[in-house]
C-alpha cells in the first residue's frame, strides 16, 4: 500500500477541493483503490459538484442539520462545537473512489473534498492511500 499525508489549510473555506491532489497521487499507480482518510473528530470527505454552488448548498445544510447553540452535551471549545463531532456522522471521515491506468474514476462533475465546519481547528490532516488491485 502506498500512502501520503496531505497538510490542508480550513481557515478561509470550510469545504477544501482535494480532487488535483488525489489525481496527483493516483497517478502512474495503475489499477486499484484511493482512500481518503481524515483522520480528525470533526471533518469528513465527500464527493460532490463544486463551482456551482453545490459545496456552499451542503455547508448551509450542515450547518441548518447541526446548529450552533448549547444543545450538546458536547461542550468544550466555541459555542456549538458539539456539532463539529456530531459532522462527521452525516459525512463519513473517509472515501473510496476507483482507479484505472493511475486515473480516479470520478464522474464528469464529481469533485472530492474536505468538509470541516469546525472554526477552532483550520489545519487538517488527509490520508491519502492506494491499494494496487491483484
Amino acid at each position: 500500500m502506498n500512502t501520503e499525508v496531505l497538510d490542508v489549510d480550513t481557515s478561509r473555506r470550510r469545504t477544501v477541493d482535494l480532487t488535483d491532489q488525489v489525481r496527483s497521487f493516483c497517478a502512474g499507480h495503475g489499477d486499484g483503490l484511493c482512500n481518503v482518510f481524515v483522520p480528525h473528530a470533526t471533518a469528513g470527505v465527500a464527493i460532490i459538484e463544486t463551482g456551482a454552488g453545490s459545496d456552499a448548498d451542503l455547508v448551509d445544510t450542515l450547518e441548518r442539520l447541526l446548529p450552533r447553540d448549547d444543545r450538546y452535551r458536547h461542550a468544550h471549545g466555541s459555542p456549538g462545537h458539539g456539532a463539529d463531532h456530531v459532522m462527521p456522522a452525516i459525512v463519513a471521515p473517509s472515501i473510496t473512489v476507483p482507479v484505472a491506468g493511475g486515473e480516479p474514476l470520478l464522474g464528469v462533475w464529481q469533485s472530492v473534498v474536505l468538509v470541516d465546519l469546525n472554526r477552532d481547528n483550520p489545519r487538517r490532516s488527509v490520508r491519502l492511500s492506494f491499494l494496487n488491485s491483484a
